[in-house]
């Protein structure tokens, strides 16, 4: 496997030391898989004049460990169109031309930052084959699980006065906030939420409520009054593992509890992860509002509105609302998975040690359920109700999940695979039995968001009495219809919240 890559991901490696881990855990899994690195000759050129001198003599050693292509391909077509006619400037030709050597076959891979080129990928129909380095590591993390040899604490709550303000994790914020750590240090009583890698931090929350007395002069456009919550700091230096979505998930829960009005965040988009975060922010209902003043320039100002409105065909949208519209569905979880897909939902009696491991399934909020169920008529926006197997009093309604996408017609086991990649636990052998399990039926994929832990959990014995389920040979094998009166029983039986419900 030959993979390219391209200049910012070489300097990538130097230049941002908070993302030290994700570069390295990138570089060292190339080498055990025996992936060929190459580099352009441009990038060769690009490094030499880079203006960092230290970047420059660093680089000096560090291109001995890379192959630079010998041979450049012919310019194919749809590159040349770009370079005639939408490129820019130089650099821009020179991402057109990086790009050539994928789209003629002359590399496998290529691994590359910027959002253009992944845009002329797609358009060029190469983009399966363009990762940036947070995609790559997912897509190796899923495919090669023995790559993976070590654990990582899961996202826990802190105080600030217990963590290293002096950790080169925050060197970012130190460079775009002056004064960052004196303002740090004086949040020492305040609770934030931080992720470790083995000791060392990778990522970083903190969550402040603001009423609607609120000063925002300092923002253009200003806000109108609202209660809002603000994402006060957040930053994920590893997202391999899908930290970024666990965080967002406590953000949701946060918002929902305090019942604001909108959510939004100050962000620069000076580096990479900064980048990453605005990507994962827009793709869950974050706009650009406008922009805030500060001491080291203009920092961008996302909202998400929080109001009580459910958008069907686009839940991330309107995540956790649930659209009173929609059919529900309860459909049964075996054990040895439930707890493993949906964490959040652990019962009293399994022990949270056993998943505190930082995995990409585990801290997806898009999850994947595979199924033979006869019923197959689940649309985007319906709910799901997951009930946990166990016999008439081990038997529980746990969990609450939103249908995003369905997949009916999967054409090959591959593409069972591909579907499924970051978002199950189950392994290549395990997806295979799912895939041979009958010879007259193949599986398909609801693709879900893991939206709501009931508060207590009504089991099979009160869903009968409740008759939500009619008896105990009628508990659910595969996806079976209730009524949203039930679900309102369900949420009230559980203590749970059926304000979720809206429109």
């Amino acid at each position: 496997m030959k993979v390219l890559l391209d200049t910012n991901v070489i300097i990538h490696r130097e230049a941002y030391k908070s993302s030290h881990l994700a570069i390295g855990q990138l570089f060292r899994w190339l080498d055990e898989l025996k992936y060929d690195k190459f580099i352009h000759p441009i990038t060769e050129t690009e490094l030499k004049s880079h203006k960092n001198a230290e970047t420059v003599k660093s680089m000096g050693v560090k291109l001995e460990s890379y192959h630079v292509l010998k041979t450049t391909a012919p310019v194919n077509p749809g590159i040349k169109h770009f370079i005639d006619t939408t490129d820019k400037d130089q650099n821009d030709k020179n991402d057109s031309l990086l790009l050539n050597e994928l789209v003629e076959g002359r590399v496998d891979l290529f691994i590359t930052e910027d959002r253009k080129i992944h845009k002329k990928a797609a358009s060029l129909g190469v983009g399966a084959n363009v990762f940036t380095i947070s995609h790559i590591i997912e897509k190796t993390a899923a495919e090669h699980p023995e790559l993976v040899k070590y654990k990582v604490l899961a996202v826990e709550k802190v105080y600030f006065g217990n963590i290293d303000v002096k950790d080169t994790f925050f060197d970012s914020f130190r460079n775009d906030y002056p004064g960052f750590d004196k303002w740090f240090n004086g949040k020492s009583e305040k609770v934030a939420y931080a992720c470790y890698f083995k000791t060392i931090l990778i990522g970083f929350l903190y969550l402040k409520i603001e009423g609607t007395d609120e000063n925002h002069s300092d923002l253009d456009p200003m806000f109108p009054k609202k209660k809002r919550l603000k994402i006060g700091t957040l930053k994920v230096a590893l997202n391999g593992y899908r930290v970024g979505e666990r965080f967002l998930k406590i953000v949701f829960d946060n918002a929902l509890v305090n019942k604001v009005d909108e959510i939004y965040v100050t962000i620069f988009d000076h580096t990479p992860e900064q980048l990453r975060l605005i990507e994962l922010l827009e793709e869950w209902g974050f706009i650009k509002h406008g922009f805030k003043k500060t001491a080291t320039g203009d920092e961008l100002v996302y909202t998400r509105p929080f109001a009580a409105k459910a958008d069907r065909l686009h839940p991330k949208l309107t995540f956790p609302w649930l659209s009173k519209k929609a059919n529900v569905f309860i459909v049964p979880i075996y054990p040895e998975y439930h707890t493993e897909l949906l964490p959040d939902s652990i019962l009293n009696t399994e022990s949270p040690d056993a998943y505190r491991d930082n995995e990409p399934h585990r801290n997806a909020l898009s999850k994947v359920y595979i199924s033979h169920s006869r019923e197959r008529g689940l649309n985007p926006g319906d709910i799901i109700v997951f009930y946990r197997t166990g016999g008439y009093h081990k038997s529980v309604a746990t969990t609450i999940g939103i249908v995003e996408q369905m997949y009916n017609n999967i054409l090959s086991f591959d593409q069972l695979v591909d579907l499924c990649r970051k978002k199950t636990f189950f392994t290549p052998a395990q997806l295979r039995e799912f895939w041979d399990r009958y010879s007259y039926s193949k599986p398909f994929v609801v693709e879900f968001l893991y939206t709501y832990s009931l508060v207590k959990r009504p089991n099979l014995a009160k869903l009968i009495e409740l008759e939500i389920i009619k008896d105990a040979q009628s508990a659910p094998r595969g996806f079976s219809g209730i009524t949203m009166n039930q679900l309102h029983l369900i949420l009230k039986e559980s203590e749970s919240n059926e304000s979720l419900i809206v429109d």
